[in-house]
């Protein structure tokens, strides 16, 4: 069974369930978008890419939100999926990610794109 993130209920009262697909977009959305010490029993989960967005905006800091990603993804989840290509766009206070990752499980490709105004 895989929670439906955020947290809700569906139409019967019950804890909203999704699909394997979704729910792995949902783990994804979750690392990339939680700073590491948010997680009180996983200190060091997270990407801290939020903390970056505010930076001037340059290559220098692409490839740096680029490579935080990539080692996140990596640590985190490369059980679960192998990611193919990352593509991060940072434009005044929005952070736009595109994805393209391999569920390891079913081999087959999926693509996500998590976006984020602050």
């Amino acid at each position: 069974m895989n929670i439906d993130f955020p947290f809700h209920f569906d139409g019967r009262g019950r804890t909203a369930q999704t699909t394997d697909d979704d729910h792995i977009r949902d783990m994804l959305e979750q690392l990339i978008f939680t700073s590491p010490g948010e997680r009180v029993n996983r200190p060091d989960f997270g990407s801290g890419i939020l903390q970056l967005i505010f930076a001037p905006n340059s290559p220098e800091l692409a490839a740096t939100l680029q490579f935080t990603m990539q080692a996140a993804i990596q640590r985190w989840l490369g059980d679960v999926l192998e990611l193919k290509a990352l593509e991060v766009q940072s434009v005044d206070s929005s952070l736009t990610i595109d994805l393209q990752y391999l569920v390891r499980r079913t081999n087959e490709m999926q693509t996500a794109r998590l976006t984020r105004t602050v």
